[in-house]
């Protein structure tokens, strides 16, 4: 559920790599905290200090608001920006990524930037991407549906920066029809290879996870939130995780059969397992019943649930449905 960002920039480098590169990332954007820089090259704040300095007594005008940052001054340009094999070979990576993660007109945008980028590499840099277009691949299997390739990417990333609250038609898993809902977005995330909105729904006066590819519609309103203090997306996950360290669920898995869990039990709320004489009772933490026993079912693992009783009803209640449409084979 969780993602793992490797920034390749923590390699150790010498002093004038590190001062050209914190060069370039005070170009990439309006204002750069020092402390950002000091997190990207893991370095102390006295160092981000020393090397500012001598970036300013080399001639580059950096400007400082006391508080908050340094910036270049809008006058100041550097030369076109050269990259090596790695990095060059970082941007097929993120467009082996995007191509499969994201919808059609992130996909557009993202290739017409990254033409501009291969316009300035070397030519030995153009070969090597050449070389390696082929032989990387992503694969993502929920982007083959339609619904992925419309998921309104653009217009929700445009109303999280302006605040504006967008009206969505959305189909959630159990409603037997779509609803349309008012929400106040406060971040996208990808989690389980789906892209995700976090916001704070209207009707239902709280916050809501919506699953972009149950989005049906979606328009951006006039309204906006401004001045409103939302939560932000870790403090989202930490409020509204369904896990706690409580088990409220325990089931009995054949120990031939437990292989089938393991690549997906940390997502339906895992806490431990207890080995018995031919099974393994596992303890699960999760408040959605419903989903994680259509998971249990797809997992083909022979689960026995011990508890709760209302998990084992649910089940029953599936499995008398699929027998239902069944019985004119039996």
């Amino acid at each position: 559920m969780y993602f793992v960002l490797i920034n390749s920039c923590t390699q150790k480098m010498n002093r004038t790599d590190r001062l050209s590169a914190i060069l370039i990332q005070l170009q990439s954007k309006r204002i750069v905290r020092a402390q950002e820089i000091a997190d990207r090259f893991e370095i102390s704040i006295r160092t981000v200090y020393r090397d500012i300095r001598a970036l300013e007594e080399a001639g580059v005008p950096i400007g400082a608001e006391a508080g908050i940052g340094y910036f270049l001054e809008e006058s100041y340009h550097l030369p076109p920006v050269m990259f090596s094999s790695e990095e060059a070979s970082a941007l097929l990576f993120g467009e082996k990524l995007i191509e499969k993660m994201s919808d059609e007109k992130i996909k557009k945008d993202f290739c017409s930037a990254l033409y501009k980028i291969k316009a300035v590499l070397k030519p030995d840099e153009k070969d090597h991407l050449e070389k390696l277009q082929e032989k990387v691949a992503v694969y993502n299997m929920n982007s083959l549906g339609d619904s992925y390739q419309q998921l309104r990417l653009n217009d929700i990333q445009q109303a999280l920066v302006k605040k504006q609250v967008l009206r969505i038609r959305y189909e959630s898993r159990y409603a037997e029809e779509a609803l349309c809902r008012e929400v106040e977005p406060i971040g996208l995330c990808n989690y389980s290879s789906r892209w995700h909105l976090f916001a704070w729904c209207k009707m239902r006066n709280d916050y809501r996870d919506f699953r972009l590819d149950r989005i049906l519609e979606l328009e951006t309103t006039k309204d906006n939130f401004k001045g409103k203090k939302h939560l932000s997306i870790d403090e989202y996950m930490q409020a509204t995780s369904p896990f706690t360290n409580t088990a409220n669920i325990s089931i009995l898995v054949p120990k031939q059969r437990k292989k089938y869990l393991d690549d997906t039990k940390y997502w339906y709320g895992f806490l431990s397992e207890e080995e018995q004489v031919d099974t393994i009772r596992m303890k699960f933490t999760n408040e959605e019943l419903k989903g994680f026993a259509v998971w249990l079912l797809n997992t083909g693992c022979h689960a026995k649930v011990e508890e709760p009783a209302e998990l084992q009803e649910i089940i029953l209640g599936y499995v008398r449905d699929m027998v239902e449409s069944y019985k004119d084979l039996l």
